[in-house]
């Protein structure tokens, strides 16, 4: 969830193909019996692109009555996005904003100088048996971006561009990649796709973009004459033309990389700032607790609790 319980991630890291710069492995974890997997931020890579934080969430079974109750919560400096195949989110945030995820849709949220928001599978939708399965990313934001006004941007999956033929099928997600361009508008240049290649079908890497990588979601690849399989993510160096063919039960991949930015990201909690300072500043504001006034409010229509700043 784009709620982040801790910030130090250890992922096993290799570098056996030439074409391939980093291989990053996820490290599960147990967020009270729901697991995800964090393929980003790893000690040897922090981004690809733009890309600062990607989990996999799931896939998991809910009996009724039981599902996702992720508390109001803040960020500054980064956009969300959420990406899901099964099940649905309900997402409110201090905008606003009150829509529900669901599979194949975009929901950017630009955090910007603060915005809070929470993420829970409730009201009716609670009571039946649920699953879930997809991804949250985080964008870090130029830093000429960080302190714009916060904003949330639905667009649903008929209004994202899809590409079929030769046994695949990509929808773009984000940005701009295989002569296509998204309709949600990004802070920085970037591509976030989701591509379906049966047995043995291949798909080229983006060639214009500075940073690619790939994360397999099931399945297997084929890169460079290696198998990679689901839950690995593969980093690419810039230039090289890469193409992955899907191994005999296919594979269903996230694309993604953009434009790198000017320095690394400081991160802490559900924080990404250019500086320590901004970062400091937001931890102050979210102790304060001043929702009225301050520079943080909760959700309209989920402000009975929050959660609170670690360690105060």
């Amino acid at each position: 969830m784009s709620w982040n319980p801790a910030l130090d991630p250890h992922c096993p890291i290799g570098d056996d193909v030439d074409a391939i710069e980093t291989v990053i492995v996820p490290r599960a974890r147990d967020l009270g019996g729901f697991e995800v997997r964090r393929a980003l931020p790893a000690p040897k890579r922090q981004m690809v692109g733009p890309f600062i934080f990607f989990d996999q969430m799931g896939p998991a079974e809910f009996l009724t009555g039981k599902g996702i109750d992720v508390r109001p919560h803040p960020h500054i400096g980064l956009a969300t996005v959420t990406y899901l195949l099964s099940g649905k989110i309900h997402h409110r945030d201090s905008l606003g904003t009150d829509q529900w995820i669901e599979p194949g849709a975009v929901n950017w949220m630009m955090a910007g100088q603060g915005i809070t928001h929470s993420e829970r599978m409730d009201g009716a939708y609670r009571q039946q048996q649920t699953s879930l399965f997809g991804i949250q990313t985080w964008v870090a934001l130029p830093e000429d971006r960080e302190d714009d006004p916060a904003n949330f941007v639905h667009a649903a999956a008929d209004q994202l561009p899809e590409i079929e033929g030769e046994g695949k099928r990509l929808r773009l997600v984000l940005g701009d990649g295989w002569g296509e361009r998204a309709p949600v508008e990004t802070a920085s240049r970037m591509f976030y796709a989701d591509a379906i290649l049966e047995a043995g079908a291949a798909i080229p890497m983006p060639d214009d973009h500075e940073d690619r990588g790939v994360y397999v979601l099931n399945g297997t690849v084929t890169v460079a004459g290696q198998e990679f399989s689901e839950g690995q993510m593969m980093v690419f160096r810039p230039g090289d033309a890469i193409s992955l063919r899907a191994g005999d039960r296919g594979a269903r991949l996230m694309m993604l990389g953009g434009d790198t930015l000017n320095g690394p990201r400081h991160i802490w909690w559900n924080f990404v700032a250019s500086s320590r300072d901004k970062i400091d500043a937001a931890k102050e504001a979210w102790r304060a607790g001043d929702w009225r006034h301050g520079r943080f409010q909760l959700p309209p229509g989920d402000d009975g609790e929050h959660i609170p700043l670690p360690g105060a």
